[in-house]
């Protein structure tokens, strides 16, 4: 396990993924990672947007990334969404047995009773919002989840740079 203050990015796919993406001109400033964020380390990625955890009390929690929607994987009743196998492994090299800094906004859980989270991981770069990074990818869609819309303009400004340059699903 590498910690958040350690981690080194894993090879090709998260250079690819800290990768610096441009936003408009005026964009406000990237956000930062809270310093009341809650430590937790990734035990397993359920798809693109959706990770379980293990809190530091010992805790064994699903969380699940505000402001995107990413494709569906494959279950029973039908096939895998375009992009959701892209969308599930990206996530997985930036957060795959790794420490992350959960984010709250103002809902704790959704009705599913899985944690609401921006979940941001350390890289070699620095800091990364791995919400921000799967929408810049062109790996997920934005959605305004009211009343959790903290980061919705960033993570909007993200969305345009990706289908500008044609990146992923747009």
């Amino acid at each position: 396990m590498r910690s958040i203050v350690h981690l080194a990015a894993p090879l090709a796919l998260a250079a690819a993924l800290a990768a610096p993406v441009a936003v408009t001109a005026g964009a406000d400033a990237e956000p930062q990672p809270p310093a009341d964020g809650e430590l937790a380390t990734v035990v397993k990625v359920i798809d693109g947007d959706t990770i379980r955890v293990e809190l530091e009390n010992g805790e064994v929690e699903r969380v699940r990334y505000i402001g995107i929607d990413t494709p569906e994987l494959a279950n029973d009743e039908r096939g895998a969404e375009p992009f959701g196998p892209r969308a599930a492994a990206a996530n997985a090299g930036f957060v795959e047995d790794q420490q992350v800094l959960l984010e709250a906004d103002i809902s704790d859980r959704d009705r599913f009773d899985r944690l609401l989270r921006y979940v941001w991981v350390d890289t070699e770069d620095g800091p990364v919002m791995v919400n921000e990074r799967l929408v810049a990818l062109g790996l997920a869609d934005v959605k305004a989840y009211e009343p959790d819309t903290r980061h919705h303009e960033f993570l909007l400004e993200s969305l345009e740079q990706a289908r500008f340059t044609g990146r992923g699903m747009h």
